[in-house]
This record gives C-alpha cells, structure tokens and sequence, in this order.
C-alpha cells in the first residue's frame, strides 16, 4: 500500500506525529540520562537510580504540561504575551540583582516556598516568541519607518537578549538568531533585519566595554577565553577533547546502551554533553544521526504549519519556537563535536531535567495546540461546514 504525498504531508502536520516524537525524545532521554549520571550517582548516593528517579519526576511534570497546553487554544496565548513579556523582564532584572551566583553566573531565582531554583532565560525564550508572534502578526502590515519597527519589534528583542547575555551569552545569542528567523517569517523588511543585527553586535560591544569599566558585571572574561581556545585550540579543552572521544568510540551500526567509558570523564556528561553518550552507546545512525533527524522533523513540523494556516499568529508561534528549539539542538551537538566554542546550553528534552525542560515542555504543547486547530479547521472545511470553518478562524 503506497503513502501518496498528501496522505504524508497530512501525517506530518497531525499531532499525532509531535506526540510520536516526544516519544522518541523521553526514550533517549531516559536511558540517556540513566547511563550518563550512574558515574557521579554512586558518589552522592548509594542508590544508581538517584538521578534517574528525579529525571523522571521532571519528565512527567513536563509530559503533564504538553498535555495540558495542547488543551488550550492557542489563540488565547496570543493575550498573555504582553503581561508574560513584562513579568520576564521584572524578573530579569531582579535576577540581576538577587539571583543565585552559580559557576559566576547569576542565572536562577530562588522559589522559596518549594526551595527549588528557576532559571528565568528558559521563561523569557517562550515570553519573547509568544510576544513576537502577536507583535509581527498585527504589525507587520503597518510597519512603514523606523521607529514603527523598532518599538513594537526590535526593541523587545534587544531589551531580553540584552539582559540575558551578560550572565548567558548563548541563550542570548541563541534566543536572538530566533527572533530574526520569526521576523523573516513575518515578512518584514530585509532593512530591519539588518538594522536588528547591527543593533545587536552593538549591545555586545557595549557589554564587553562594561566589562572593562566594571569588572565582574557581565562573564565577558570567560566569553573571551572560550573563543581563544576554540580558535587557538587549546590543550586545556578537556571537555571537547573527552567528547570527541566518545563520539570516535561509537560504533557505526551496532548499539551499546549503558557501556560508555567516557560518561566518567565527561563533565556534565547528563546535561550538556549528554550528545557524545548518546553518541557513544548508540552508534552514528541510531545515535548521532537519530538525534539529529528527529529535531529535523520537528523543524519540518513547524515549517509545514506555517504552510497550511491561515492566522499568522499561529505560524509564527510555531516556526517560532521550532527555529529556537532545533537551534539550541545543534548548538549543543556543535560544541559537543568542536565545531564551535562551549556553551553551556542543553539539549533541548534530552538533557537532564529542570526548568529549560518544564518550558520546552509547555513550547511543545503550545505547538500541539497549532496543529490541532489546523486539523480541526481541515476537517470542518471537507465536511462542508462552512460557516462553523469562518468562525472557527477568527481571533478570540
């Protein structure tokens, strides 16, 4: 029985398909994290599964989440974005002042209540693309100079991503590349695009500038020798070098979960660096290139999205956070195969659990809530229901 290509286009627009690769994602991510925290469980517990047993709570609160935002309509997400984009930045900046200082970097508040850390850069990725959707959708026709693309645009990406960077420069970086995809999206003007990125090597000269006037404010030091060691190639990048040696140790076709060496002398083998053990006890094609086509299908989810709805809110949220997702994906794998300078961002629902999964999470289930819309939409319309479809699309 042959698949026609609107039969597969139709497969891969459905929820079912983004439910079927969160699947994938937790598999990994569980036998992932289990092999990759068995090297530093054994010297905080007696118990192997310690790590494991708090991966899996965050799992689920995550699986939880999707579900529970792939029950609200989407277009309901469209009126959060301006309270949800003013919180982020209040808490940015008082992450600023009282977070908490780990690794020299002040990325977390405490949540007194549960005592438990919470990394604000993970709520301001989804509150910038949330307010974008609805900034780019409802202006893009309107934008006319400047100042019209510059207020409602370009200014909130330069205030997050300028708030951000100083503490971490790759989510600000990542969160950035993101922003300009959705505006290429939106169809704004090449123009502003340009401006955009101009004002953004801007904010960065102006942060390693502070850098020199107040040392300690912002982590430029380290921004710098991590480059100079990429460009130098310097012998004291033990973790890339670890790394690549993992990856070299993987078998092309035959799996070998749970018998990784390297995940001993890989720091932050369950989080970061979680992609060469992968790597290592999967192979290179169920491994390596595993991994990477499952966030290529999620990218081609969202592009497929963007092509088959009519409300452009929707479209961009979507494309939205697939660029940023699939972009946080292959900077992880890039620094993990020495291609570009450490980071520190995670894999995206693969990493060990925390607050960039319960987010990723929710992204996910906002996606879900898309692609319903669109089926539902899809199947009015082929049952003839016509003014049921030209309700349906209208804005809440």
């Amino acid at each position: 029985m042959t698949l026609d290509i609107s039969e597969l286009k139709n497969r891969i627009l459905s929820p079912n398909f983004i439910w079927t690769l969160i699947f994938f994602l937790v598999a990994i991510s569980l036998v992932a994290v289990f092999s990759a925290s068995g090297s530093i469980t054994k010297y905080d517990s007696d118990n192997t599964s310690f790590f494991l047993g708090r991966h899996v709570s965050f799992i689920l609160v995550g699986l939880s989440m999707i579900w529970l935002f792939s029950k609200i309509d989407y277009r309901l997400f469209n009126r959060w974005a301006p309270v949800l984009l003013i919180l982020t930045i209040a808490l940015l900046i008082l992450t600023f002042f009282i977070g908490v200082n780990v690794n020299d970097a002040k990325r977390w508040l405490n949540i007194p209540i549960i005592n438990m850390t919470f990394q604000v850069s993970d709520l301001a990725k989804l509150a910038l693309i949330l307010y974008l959707a609805r900034s780019i959708s409802d202006k893009q026709d309107v934008i006319k100079g400047f100042r019209s693309a510059f207020v409602p645009i370009m200014l909130p990406i330069l205030i997050v991503c300028g708030l951000i960077a100083p503490s971490n420069l790759s989510t600000a970086a990542v969160l950035f590349a993101g922003s300009i995809g959705m505006m290429f999206v939106g169809r704004i003007d090449m123009k502003y695009i340009l401006i955009l990125a101009g004002l953004g090597i801007l904010l960065l000269v102006i942060l390693l500038w502070i850098e020199t006037v107040f040392p300690g404010l912002t982590r430029a030091e380290t921004w710098v020798a991590r480059i100079t060691r990429f460009w130098y190639g310097s012998e004291d990048d033990y973790q890339i070098e670890q790394a690549k040696i993992a990856i070299a140790n993987g078998n092309i076709l035959l799996p070998n979960p749970g018998k990784s060496l390297l995940r001993n002398f890989i720091p932050y083998s369950y989080a970061d660096f979680i992609y060469p053990i992968i790597c290592e006890e999967w192979g290179l094609f169920l491994g390596a290139f595993g991994v990477i086509i499952i966030y290529l299908l999620l990218l081609f989810h969202c592009v497929g999205i963007v092509s088959n709805t009519t409300r452009a809110f929707g479209a961009l949220l979507t494309i939205g956070i697939g660029i940023n997702m699939v972009t946080q994906a292959f900077a992880n794998i890039a620094v993990a195969l020495g291609l570009v300078p450490v980071t520190g961002l995670p894999l995206p629902f693969i990493s060990m659990g925390g607050t960039s999964l319960v987010f990723t999470s929710i992204s996910l289930g906002m996606i879900i809530s898309v692609s319903k819309h669109i089926q539902n939409l899809k199947l009015e319309s082929e049952s003839g229901d016509k003014a049921e479809y030209m309700w349906q699309d209208q804005e809440l």
